[in-house]
């Protein structure tokens, strides 16, 4: 029977470089997708998924973090007298109770391995999730869920993958498939890291939720420094992969890749394309700036899907 996941990592120690000055003194992950942070985002994932222990691997100036997460009583007793009884509830139960918040320094960055690797003496012996809060992931299903379920029915590594252009391989690590399994996974026998897209093993790229064995560890330790200098995570999976225990789960969601700029900016506008408060004003604004017909902007009375005609004619297109 295999063991029940409930022990999440999540490495949070990143300069966020490319999102400065923002991320001079604020953490990257802190960043809000309209009115609520990244990583806020992927701790709700793994919560809904069953997880009780959130273990974050931070660095220097990520205090904040610890804040986000840590109760504010101060900040409570105001909204309180001020009769603001939902805003206090919903401030107060970012982490829900019977969820632990751990925090782990990563000393100095080493990379995602080495940042993996730190959450070892929380982790112990046992399975864990990783998840990349960079990796936004939006949808009725979400990879982690799919992941602990995929290892419910057989124990072992599985990778949330899925499916990118030849010209886009280059930006992931990418799967060496094997052949796949009577379950709807994928086996895997290698990652390799950013290959050139003629040197590509498949187009099947590596997403930022992972499920790991504590063997993970044991490799990590082995591993010398690879591209940038670092210790990094598909080196280890790659060792891992040669054993046949390393597994993909094709993903259904859709993933915002809130570590560049303009992938953020998706995120924040598809998002707000799908709130009842901001889709009609949001649309407007849009048409209004793309100077496009006025007498359209009442038209979505609904979230308006990629196809619909409401984004074609918001991007210039024909009905």
């Amino acid at each position: 029977m295999s063991q029940h996941i409930r022990k999440a990592v999540f490495p949070v120690a990143g300069l966020g470089t490319r999102f400065l000055p923002a991320t001079k003194a604020m953490p990257k992950e802190l960043l809000p997708i309209i009115d609520k942070p990244i990583v806020q985002y992927a701790v709700e994932e793994a919560v809904a998924a069953g997880i009780t222990d959130l273990v974050f691997v931070t660095g220097r100036a990520k205090r904040a973090i610890g804040d986000h997460f840590d109760a504010n009583l101060e900040l409570e007793m105001q909204l309180a007298a001020k009769g603001q009884h939902a805003v206090r509830d919903m401030v107060r139960n970012i982490v829900p109770p019977g969820v632990n918040c751990i925090f782990i320094r990563q000393p100095e960055p080493r990379g995602l391995g080495d940042a993996v690797l730190c959450a070892e003496p929380v982790v112990g012996g046992g399975p864990f999730v990783v998840l990349l809060a960079d990796d936004l992931m939006k949808g009725p299903s979400l990879p982690t869920a799919e992941l602990l379920a995929a290892y419910r029915r057989q124990p072992g590594t599985y990778l949330c993958v899925t499916d990118v252009t030849r010209d886009e391989v280059s930006k992931y690590g990418i799967v060496r498939p094997g052949p796949p399994a009577d379950d709807g996974t994928q086996l895997v026998r290698g990652l390799v890291e950013k290959p050139t897209a003629e040197s590509a093993p498949s187009t099947l790229a590596s997403m930022g939720r992972y499920v790991f064995e504590a063997d993970i560890f044991k490799v990590l330790r082995g591993l010398g420094p690879g591209a940038g200098g670092e210790i990094q995570l598909a080196d280890a999976i790659d060792k891992l992969a040669i054993s046949g225990r390393v597994r993909a789960v094709p993903m259904s969601a859709r993933r915002y890749d809130c570590g560049s700029k303009f992938g953020y900016l998706t995120a924040i506008v598809d998002y707000a394309l799908d709130h009842d408060d901001y889709r009609a004003p949001l649309v407007a604004l849009m048409r209004d700036r793309l100077g496009l017909d006025a007498s359209d902007a009442a038209q979505p009375a609904a979230a308006p899907g990629p196809h619909s005609p409401a984004l074609r004619k918001l991007a210039g297109g024909a009905d």
